[in-house]
């Protein structure tokens, strides 16, 4: 049995993004019964040089619209990256699963060879798809959800293993 390039991707991104959303629902309603203002948490960190809460979000929503839409041969979704509230960035998780929900797999599969560029301050970064997939966009993708799960951990959120993996 092989798997497609569509199907290590879409429904993975799709599926953990889901999860994530399931996270802030429960996040916003921690701040609201204890009574902690949400922006406490939105802009919470690990670490003083780490980036908040509210970054881990919006760069695995961008990770995961970046590699729909490069895979796709398609142009990626550009976000404003100014929600300030988990309902805004309920929405941009929306947005970005309708986004990956809208692509079809013939679109995406075959895009094993396909080059991959990225942008970057310094140089562009050069992929072909395979190897942009397994090893550029999973890897950051879970470190952002995953980051973002333990800013919410540290900070009192009851939250587990089953939250971060959701239902099966």
């Amino acid at each position: 049995m092989t798997i497609s390039m569509y199907q290590a991707s879409v429904p993975v991104l799709v599926r953990m993004l889901g999860n994530l959303s399931a996270i802030l629902t429960k996040a916003a309603a921690y701040a609201e019964a204890k009574k902690i203002e949400p922006r406490v948490l939105l802009d919470a960190r690990l670490a003083p040089d780490m980036l908040s809460f509210t970054r881990q979000v919006q760069i695995a929503t961008d990770i995961a619209k970046g590699c729909g839409a490069r895979l796709a041969a398609a142009d990626v979704p550009k976000y404003e990256d100014n929600e300030a509230s988990f309902d805004e960035l309920q929405a941009r998780i929306t947005k970005t699963v309708a986004f990956l929900n809208s692509l079809r797999p013939e679109q995406i599969d075959g895009s094993e060879d396909r080059d991959v560029t990225i942008p970057t301050r310094d140089q562009p970064l050069q992929f072909k798809g395979l190897v942009f997939l397994l090893n550029f966009v999973l890897p950051n993708f879970y470190f952002h959800v995953t980051t973002a799960y333990a800013i919410l951990r540290h900070n009192g959120l009851e939250i587990g293993k089953l939250d971060f993996l959701g239902a099966r």
